[in-house]
């Protein structure tokens, strides 16, 4: 399962994301979003868990919850939309 994992503290690490999440199971995938401008977070990310018990766990156990001073907001990630092409030939 995919868990979007947001309010991130901009200081945050991925490693310090997948240590929190490792709690609750096995995580494959971290990827803490970074703004291609600044290179600096962009105070998101997702997490992929691959059994969904556990990531339902760490979803109802981590979100709300304080981590590294910014009250985490965790749910399932919703499915990236298509993007549509800019040109239109």
């Amino acid at each position: 399962m995919n868990i979007y994992v947001g309010n991130l503290s901009y200081g945050s690490t991925e490693d310090s994301l997948r240590n929190l999440f490792e709690a609750y199971g096995v995580v494959d995938t971290v990827s803490i979003i970074i703004d291609r401008q600044t290179g600096r977070s962009r105070g998101f990310g997702f997490v992929e868990m691959p059994n969904d018990e556990e990531a339902r766990a760490a979803i109802a156990g981590l979100d709300n919850r304080e981590f590294e001073g910014r009250v985490l907001r965790v749910n399932e990630a919703r499915p990236k939309p298509e993007r549509r092409s800019s040109y239109n030939w």
